[in-house]
Order: structure tokens, then sequence, then C-alpha cells
């Protein structure tokens, strides 16, 4: 994961990735997109390769390269481990909801005791009835 991540921060080699996505090219196609040596565009390359996030095919005098997005699987699995809540978080979250709750009943229960008992003209209503009020 440490050579993939290595890999694509540097912002030439993902743009390489980026030309990769869904088709193949020869290292001078590669090459002739971005204003830096042929050799410098053949270090990228081989960066790429040895991650693996490049395969590289001979065809005759020709070599191609193209995308394999394998290598990623782990680092996105990573990275989304790190965007989803701690198991901590969630038991806050049902805290919390918990003393929202126990605040409400505990409003509802001293405004019922405040009105005192019902007066006997009154019907008692429940607190079913109270609810669907």
């Amino acid at each position: 994961m440490d050579e993939v991540a290595a890999a694509i921060a540097d912002p030439i080699r993902r743009e390489i990735l980026e030309m990769l996505r869904g088709t193949r090219h020869t290292a001078g196609a590669i090459a002739a997109r971005f204003p830096i040596s042929r050799p410098a565009i053949s270090r990228h390359l081989r960066v790429l390769r040895d991650s693996g996030l490049v395969r590289d095919e001979l065809v005759g005098r020709q070599r191609y390269y193209a995308l394999d997005t394998t290598p990623l699987r782990e680092l996105r699995t990573w990275l989304a481990a790190l965007e989803e809540p701690a198991a901590w978080e969630h038991r806050l979250d049902a805290l919390a909801t918990e003393v929202h709750r126990t605040r409400r009943e505990r409003r509802s229960t001293t405004a019922r005791a405040q009105q005192g008992p019902p007066s006997s003209g009154a019907p008692e209503t429940t607190d079913n009835e109270e609810n669907s009020a």
C-alpha cells in the first residue's frame, strides 16, 4: 500500500494513470503529452510499473502501458475505513439519543405535575390520548 500511495503522490504519475484509464498507450505517446524529457517519463512509468498500477506489454518494437487498478483496492479499503465513524462514535450517538429522550420525559412529567390533578368535571386522559392530540 505504501508503494501505491507513493506512486500516486506525484501529479504527473496521476495524470499518466488518468491517460491510461480505459485504453493503453506507448511510452512515446505518453511522453508527447508532457513538457518533460522522455527519460523522466520513463522513470515515472517505472515507478508506476513497480507499484503494480501499470502493466506493460511488448508488441513488436512498441511497449504499451495499461492501467491496473488492482493495487488500489487495499488503499481504497484503508481510506474507506478512515471515513467510517469509530465504534465509540456510535455509542456516543446512542447516549445523546438517550439523554434527549430522558430530558423530554422529564419535561413532560414536570408539566403534568405543575398542572395538578385533573378536575372532577373533566375526564381523565391517558398517555395515548395525549400523544394522539
